[in-house]
Parts: structure tokens; C-alpha cells; sequence
């Protein structure tokens, strides 16, 4: 297949019907767009060789007709000087150049139209694939969108969340229990004996007795 049908072909595709035959859209849109890439580039880079073409045809127009202009002075020359025979052989030889000119700048309109044509197909194709790239990112996001919701509302619905704040309950259960083990060893402390208390007063005593003699000792000095 050429370029230039393999272009007709891709520009003329309906791309809904193409995703609905396919059993893989994703897969089809992304050959598809990878195929009209490389279309782009091929069509373009014939462009741009029909492009030299053209304009090496017409620096050998402008050639030819420089030619030409010397084979029109040469028969001038020649028939100035009384010589007829060569001047009609010098005209000769500028009309098959003038022949040849026209055939090459027949050629370069023939390039010029084919261009135009290219010209059309690659606007064409650049729409064709800007649509498809837009088509693409719009159902890659919404795709994206919607697993997302689905993974919040499995979170939201599913056993996972539940069992979580089991866990909870029972690390709250387990903590109550720690609290109450540490508030029952306090109840349980043993109440201070009596002996233990007239202990204390003693040392208390002897603390405010020492205390005093401190201060007495600092007055003093």
C-alpha cells in the first residue's frame, strides 16, 4: 500500500466504529494513533523531497532559458554575417530546449499540485490525530476516575474497614484493662501503721530541730 492510500485510508477511518469491532479499544486506540505518527512522518518527509525536486527543476528551467538566450544571439550573430545556415541551426538547438523547458516546467506544476494535495492530507491527518490523542487522554482519565472511586467505595463498603475498627475496639478493651489493673493496685496499697506514723513525726522532728539550729548559727555569725 502506498503512502498516499495508507493517508486516504487512515483520514477517511471511523475511529467509533474501529474501537467498536475491536476486543481490546485501548490497545486499538494506541496503534492507531502510533500508525497515523508514523503516517505524519512519512507524508511529510515525501513533501519535503518533493520539495527539492521542485526546486532543483526549476534552477534547470532557469538554466535553460540562459541557454536559450545564447543560442538566440548566436543565430543573431550568425545571421549577421550572411551565414542563414547557421543560424537556423542554432535555432534548432534553442527550440529543443525551449522542448525540454516546458517539459520540466510542466513537471514542476505537476509537483506543485501534487503538494497542495499533501499539503490538505496533512492538515487533515494532524486533526485526525489531535482528536485521537484528546480522545485518548479524556477515556485514560476517566477510567483512572472511575477505578479510584471504586477502590474508595471497596474501602468504604468492604470487610478491610470493619476489621480495622475491630481492631480498634479491642485495643480500646486492652487499654481499659491496663487502666483498671493500675487503678486496683492503688485500692490495694496497704493503709501506714501506727507505728509507721509516730516514725515519720520522729524524723520530722529531728528535721525541723536541725533546721533550726541552722538558722540559728547563721543569725549568729
Amino acid at each position: 500500500m502506498s503512502i498516499f492510500s495508507r493517508t486516504r485510508d487512515i483520514i477517511a477511518a471511523n475511529v467509533i466504529d474501529l474501537l467498536e469491532r475491536s476486543d481490546d479499544p485501548a490497545k486499538t486506540i494506541r496503534v492507531m494513533i502510533l500508525e497515523m505518527e508514523e503516517t505524519l512522518v512519512e507524508v511529510r518527509a515525501s513533501a519535503a523531497r518533493s520539495i527539492a525536486d521542485q526546486k532543483e527543476k526549476r534552477r534547470q528551467v532557469a538554466q535553460l532559458g540562459e541557454l536559450q538566450a545564447n543560442w538566440t544571439e548566436r543565430a543573431e550573430l550568425a545571421l549577421s554575417k550572411g551565414r542563414e545556415d547557421l543560424a537556423r541551426a542554432a535555432l534548432v538547438e534553442k527550440e529543443k530546449l525551449t522542448d525540454l523547458a516546458g517539459e520540466l516546467i510542466a513537471e514542476v506544476a505537476e509537483i506543485d499540485a501534487a503538494l497542495r494535495v499533501s499539503e490538505a492530507d496533512i492538515a487533515k491527518l494532524q486533526a485526525k490525530l489531535r482528536e485521537a490523542r484528546a480522545r485518548q487522554n479524556a477515556i485514560q482519565t476517566r477510567m483512572e476516575s472511575a477505578h479510584n472511586r471504586m477502590r474508595m467505595r471497596e474501602m468504604y463498603a468492604g470487610g478491610k474497614v470493619e476489621d480495622a475498627f475491630a481492631n480498634f475496639d479491642l485495643l480500646e478493651r486492652q487499654a481499659d484493662y491496663a487502666e483498671g489493673q493500675a487503678e486496683a493496685l492503688l485500692l490495694a496499697a496497704p493503709a501506714k501503721t501506727l507505728e509507721e506514723e509516730i516514725a515519720e513525726l520522729k524524723v520530722a522532728e529531728r528535721v525541723e530541730a536541725e533546721l533550726a539550729a541552722m538558722k540559728a548559727r547563721k543569725e549568729a555569725a
